[in-house]
C-alpha cells in the first residue's frame, strides 16, 4: 500500500492481528522492506500476537525518490508521518544498518513514538566522508551494477553465499533495482550524520545486535552504542553486515526475547 505523507510516497506493508502491538522494521541501504522477509515469515512464531510494519524508504524499494536533499533526520520525519497516517501512536523498532541509524534519531528524538528499540548492524557515524563521496562518484558513473558485488560481499559471509546463494542472489536484484538517484541519497545522508553527541539522549529500552565478521558496522561499533546508549543491552551474532538474513533464526530470538523481556519489566 502507498501512503503520502510528509512531501513524499512511501509504499508500506502491514502483517498480522489488527489489534497486536506494532513492531515497525527499517531495512538497510540500497534494500527495501523485503530484507525482512525472515522476520515476517515468523509473526506467528518468535513475533506471535505482533503486528509488523516493514515500509521503503524514501528513494528505495517503491517509494518515491526524494525531489529534495535526504537526511536521517528526514528520514525519521517520513516514518513518524507514516505513523501518524496509520493512526499508530507508538511502535516497536527495529533498524538495520541505515534503518539503525534512523532509529538512533527517533529513540533521542521521538521516544514518544518508540517502545523499544532494535539497533542492528549500525553506527553512530559510519564511515568518513571520502568514503561516502567515492562511493556516491562511483555510482553517479556506473550505476548500482558498479557497486553491486561489493555491496554482496559485505553483507553476507563467503560461507552464507556458498550455502544459501539465493540469498545473495535476492540481495543483488534488490539493488540493482534501487533507484541510483535514491540511493545517492541516503549515502549523503548517512556521510553528514554524526549521531555520537545524540545517543546518550536515547531513553527507551535498547538492544544493539552486532555481527561477528561485520566490517561496514563492527562489534567495537556496537559495543560504543551500547555503552553510551544509557542501559542498552548488546548481543553479537555469526554474521557479517546483514544479521537479520544471516543468522535470521538468532536474530528472531534475541529480538523477541528482549521485547518479551523488556514488556515485562514495564509491566505492560
Amino acid at each position: 500500500m502507498f501512503a503520502d505523507v510528509n512531501g513524499t510516497r512511501v509504499y508500506y506493508e502491514l502483517h498480522g492481528p489488527d489489534a497486536g502491538p506494532v513492531l515497525a522494521l527499517c531495512h538497510s541501504l540500497g534494500t527495501s522492506s523485503a530484507l525482512w522477509d525472515c522476520q515476517v515469515a515468523s509473526l506467528n512464531d518468535a513475533f506471535a500476537g505482533m503486528r509488523i510494519l516493514t515500509y521503503d524508504v524514501r528513494g528505495h524499494g517503491r517509494s518515491a525518490v526524494s525531489p529534495v536533499d535526504v537526511s536521517i533526520e528526514l528520514l525519521a520525519a517520513d516514518f513518524i508521518a507514516l505513523l501518524d497516517h496509520l493512526a499508530i501512536n507508538r511502535v516497536d523498532f527495529a533498524g538495520v544498518s541505515l534503518g539503525g541509524i534512523v532509529g538512533q534519531w527517533l529513540g533521542a528524538r521521538a521516544p514518544h513514538r518508540i517502545k523499544h528499540l532494535v539497533l542492528a548492524n549500525t553506527a553512530a557515524r559510519l564511515g568518513t566522508a571520502e568514503m561516502w563521496n567515492t562511493r556516491i562518484a562511483t555510482v553517479r558513473e556506473g550505476g548500482l551494477a558498479a557497486i553491486v558485488e561489493g555491496a554482496v560481499g559485505r553483507a553476507f559471509t563467503k560461507g552464507f553465499v556458498a550455502r544459501e546463494p539465493a540469498a545473495a542472489e535476492t540481495l543483488r536484484d534488490i539493488l540493482l533495482g534501487t533507484p541510483p538517484t535514491g540511493y545517492i541519497h541516503a549515502c549523503a545522508a548517512i556521510r553528514d550524520a554524526d549521531l555520537r553527541p545524540l545517543v546518550r539522549e536515547i531513553v527507551v529500552p535498547t538492544l544493539v545486535v552486532a555481527g561477528d565478521t561485520d566490517a561496514v558496522t563492527t562489534a567495537d561499533d556496537a559495543a560504543w552504542l551500547a555503552e553510551n546508549i544509557p542501559g542498552a543491552a548488546m548481543t553479537t551474532l555469526q554474521a557479517a553486515h546483514l544479521a537479520n538474513v544471516e543468522a535470521s533464526s538468532e536474530f528472531n530470538v534475541v529480538m523477541s526475547q528482549f521485547l518479551s523481556a523488556s514488556e515485562a519489566k514495564r509491566g505492560r
